[in-house]
């Protein structure tokens, strides 16, 4: 395969696949997206002035491991890669736009396909060759302390003979860190493309401890709750354990990716330095995607207790309903018992008290004691009638 520096700029390919251009004013309005990735450059990567796109984070050349010079555009960083024997481009995006990421097929022949991912995104992990071009999807995630949950962002990296490009869509990973790692450590720059994209898996498979070590607090929280009775624990398991589906998604890809590069060690001539490093890699996102599964696995079983503990509080509280009422009878049975009881005398009474002329027994010189003795005689076989009905 011919120098790619030996060969002339040429024009931008055409896609059936290329979407339509934006419109002015939707370009007008579109909110730039601050750049998060740095070199010996300023903290934002941008010189004051420099009309750099806001989608171009850093986009510098390097030679034996040696930082040469940054860029504000891509054409000036082609130009000066075709003139630079044994140099090395480091192109860092952030959500760029289309046409730049067309200028950068035409220019390091990347494959339409992968273009096509890099500009969609949402795509799954995942590692795929196009002739001598390493296409690298990779699921980075963050753990946001305040809300407690998991933010995830969405890499792309191409990897050649000549050039790294890395397109980010979302605020994670920060590739900053690995710049500046790279940068001070000449001699691993210095093996070339193949040294960035392991830095840059490492960084990605480093930023899932924080991740780890977070879930694992809130885990630890939850299973307090749920013991607790805290009636919101069942949202936040719920909530926890969808997060660590897109956990599972991001990291167990990861591990067949890295061991699919490992077994090309021999094929493709990987320095033995790049070698032990891969291993190590591979190693950390193994235990990590063993972490996750067990996260996920004991978020089911906690969800389970949970549920478990909430039937059991039902039930309870439906006996103990039950048990009132119960009581609640019972007492409206005696109240019931002692009324009937007592409006025997009541009725007897409220009849004779009524002082009519032509009323029974008025007359009769044993009428009281006779009332009196019916009025007892009824109340009492009324007590022993409720009595053996045990409402008494």
């Amino acid at each position: 395969m011919p120098d790619r520096r030996d060969r002339p700029a040429r024009p931008p390919k055409k896609h059936a696949w290329r979407r339509q251009p934006a419109t002015a004013e939707a370009q007008a309005t579109s909110e730039p997206v601050p750049p998060a990735e740095g070199s010996a450059a300023p903290a934002d990567g941008v010189p004051a002035g420099s009309g750099r796109g806001g989608s171009i984070v850093q986009s510098a050349l390097y030679r034996d491991g040696r930082h040469i010079a940054s860029h504000d555009t891509l054409a000036e960083t082609f130009r000066r890669l075709r003139e630079t024997p044994d140099g090395m481009a480091w192109i860092g995006l952030q959500r760029p736009s289309e046409a730049e990421l067309l200028s950068l097929a035409a220019e390091f022949d990347l494959h339409e396909l992968a273009v096509e991912d890099a500009l969609e995104a949402h795509q799954r992990p995942k590692l795929e060759r196009y002739g001598d071009t390493l296409f690298v999807v990779l699921r980075a995630a963050r753990y946001l302390d305040a809300p407690e949950e998991v933010d995830f962002g969405e890499l792309h990296v191409f990897v050649g003979r000549d050039f790294v490009i890395t397109v980010r869509h979302g605020a994670a990973p920060d590739l900053s860190a690995v710049r500046r790692r790279m940068e001070e450590d000449p001699e691993l720059l210095a093996l070339g493309p193949e040294a960035v994209l392991y830095a840059i898996l490492d960084a990605v498979v480093d930023g899932y401890a924080p991740v780890v070590a977070g879930v694992q607090n809130d885990i630890d929280e939850i299973e307090t709750e749920v013991f607790r009775g805290d009636p919101e624990v069942s949202r936040r398991i719920y909530e926890l354990s969808r997060e660590m589906v897109e956990f599972q998604r991001a990291t167990r890809p990861l591990v067949g990716m890295l061991h699919g590069l490992m077994a090309g060690f021999a094929k493709y001539g990987t320095e033995e330095e790049l070698q032990r490093y891969l291993r190590d890699v591979a190693d950390h996102v193994t235990h990590t995607s063993e972490r996750v599964d067990g996260f996920r696995q004991a978020l089911t079983d906690i969800l389970t207790v949970n549920a478990t503990l909430v039937t059991q509080q039902q039930n309870a509280e439906m006996r103990a309903l039950a048990e009132a009422g119960f009581e609640q009878n019972e007492e409206i049975k005696k109240i019931s018992s002692w009324a009937a009881i007592l409006f025997a005398p009541t009725l007897v009474g409220t009849i004779y008290g009524m002082n009519f002329e032509n009323m029974p027994e008025l007359g009769w010189g044993y009428g009281y004691p006779f009332a009196i003795l019916l009025m007892a005689v009824v109340c009492v076989s009324l007590y022993f009638i409720f009595k053996r009905r045990r409402w008494l």
